[in-house]
């Protein structure tokens, strides 16, 4: 393979591209973020297509992907839809909601929004060259695999875009899930000559082990294809990052006083990110419960929010949690809903307009006085707020419903009432409602656990970002880079 040095024309740009999903591209993005605000540079985050159900709102009033969010936290910056330009909200699974500089602009089938790319490509190159303008250093994240494929045509999000800019390109691969030399050497074999020339090197993530092992595969890999391995991160025991898309793992309780949390894995659960701070809290113990899983019986038992409410209502009782919620109150148990498990917990759910496909109306489960409909256009809002109890809440709210309400209030927003309580049962419309520590005690004491312990999501979280840049620091070697790159950043 040529291992042709070329000049790249975005040289404030460095784009992260992966072998498969979950490679590690988003952790690797954030992990640059942090190391090179430490170093002075004024550097943002970018992807520039982003497909997934964790979204955050941003200060101008958009929708952009979560892990977009997580890694203005590493930059230093504020959140904004120029991080994330074209984001596909799924909806089933050959249709998804676009959403354009943060705007929900259509539903689309996978077809439809091939077809739209070449207008989406537009938007992308908007926002980068903003930020271009605006960034000393832009560190991009691609989406899934550069080499499928099936999805060259019109590419926006890997090679498409690093080809549109001229930007050079770190490939990154998950060696925990072997094949690892395997992943690399195919993705580049795949990639025409020009794409092939701005890959400037390779990142081996979560390594363990003993390296000196590893060295001859090191060495093979950098004479089979002319590139060099820039780092091998190693793989960081309990590592925590809020997740892009993907489920994360079920959390057993350190601590004899403990509480047990539940929450359905919808088809289409979004904002799961909103768990963290449940599934982390060394005295709670936290499961995700699938399809055709036993329900087990729980203390707290949270709805969450979804894409599609209504069809994932039906999803819940075809799976047998109406009667498991009636029996679970009925024995004392806590109820929380968030957003669309809110909607859910309410009396009726109308969608006249068909936002969410062709039923009209369901009904809810009827624990809360609330009655809802579902509108066009979204509310995004980032919000301080207060609970019943007296603690402050910092969240957000992204939902396409607007709910009549009636009895006591949950929050109070600038003294506005939100959400609905009752002794058992509460339901907000407010995402991050257990990022807050003070909120998390209380909400923790009405689920039913008398000492809680202290428990800092805020400060874990910058933490874990400071570990991961710590390790991505120590394992690169920044002159092989330099070298690829042909300049310093």
């Amino acid at each position: 393979m040529s291992a042709t040095k070329k000049s790249f024309r975005a040289a404030n740009t460095l784009m992260v591209q992966g072998t498969t999903s979950d490679a590690g591209k988003s952790v690797m993005v954030a992990a640059l973020c942090r190391i090179f605000k430490r170093r002075g540079k004024k550097v943002a985050p970018f992807k520039p297509q982003n497909m997934a159900l964790n979204s955050a709102v941003t200060e101008d009033g958009g929708e952009i992907g979560r892990a977009q969010a997580v890694q203005a936290q590493a930059a230093g910056v504020a959140p904004h839809t120029d991080l994330n330009p074209v984001l596909l909200k799924p909806t089933t699974d050959i249709g998804a909601q676009v959403i354009i500089h943060g705007k929900a602009i259509s539903q689309m089938q996978a077809q439809q929004y091939h077809h739209y790319k070449t207008t989406a490509m537009a938007a992308v190159l908007e926002s980068h060259l903003r930020l271009s303008k605006a960034y000393e250093l832009i560190v991009v994240e691609g989406a899934g695999s550069p080499a499928e494929i099936n999805l060259r045509d019109r590419d926006i999000a890997n090679m498409g875009f690093a080809e549109a800019v001229d930007c050079p390109v770190i490939i990154i691969a998950d060696i925990d899930k072997g094949g690892v030399f395997a992943h690399l050497v195919g993705t580049l074999e795949l990639l025409s000559e020009s794409e092939q020339q701005r890959v400037v090197g390779f990142v081996i993530n979560r390594f363990r082990g003993d390296i000196a092992l590893l060295q001859s595969g090191l060495d093979w890999l950098e004479q089979r294809t002319g590139k060099p391995v820039l780092a091998v991160v190693p793989y960081l025991q309990g590592f925590h990052l809020e997740a892009e898309d993907a489920l994360t793992a079920n959390m057993p309780a350190e601590l004899d006083n403990s509480i047990k949390v539940i929450v359905p894995a919808l088809p289409r659960i979004s904002n799961h990110t909103d768990f963290d701070a449940l599934r982390l809290h060394p005295q709670v113990e936290f499961e995700f419960i699938g399809p055709n899983q036993n329900i087990p019986a729980a203390d707290l038992i949270v709805l969450p929010g979804s894409k599609s409410v209504c069809a994932d209502l039906q999803w819940l009782r075809d799976n047998g949690w109406e009667q498991a919620l009636q029996k679970h109150l009925r024995y004392g148990g806590k109820v929380i809903g968030i957003c669309g498990g809110f909607q859910m917990l309410g009396k009726t759910i109308e969608d006249p307009d068909g936002i969410e496909g062709n039923i009209d109306s369901v009904q809810g489960f009827d624990y809360l006085a609330v009655s809802t409909r579902l509108y066009p256009e979204k509310q995004l809002v980032n919000v301080q707020a207060k609970l019943w109890t007296g603690a402050q809440v910092q969240g957000y709210e992204i939902h396409a419903g607007v709910s009549k309400l009636t009895g006591e209030p949950m929050l109070s927003i600038n003294g506005r009432p939100e959400g609905v309580r009752t002794e058992q049962v509460l339901g907000t419309y407010l995402h991050g409602l257990f990022d807050s520590e003070a909120a998390l005690q209380d909400l923790l004491q009405w689920a039913g656990l008398a000492q809680v312990e202290q428990f800092d999501y805020a400060a874990l979280k910058e933490r874990e970002i400071n570990r991961l840049a710590d390790a991505v620091d120590e394992s690169m070697d920044w002159d092989k880079l330099y070298k690829g790159l042909g300049y310093s950043l």
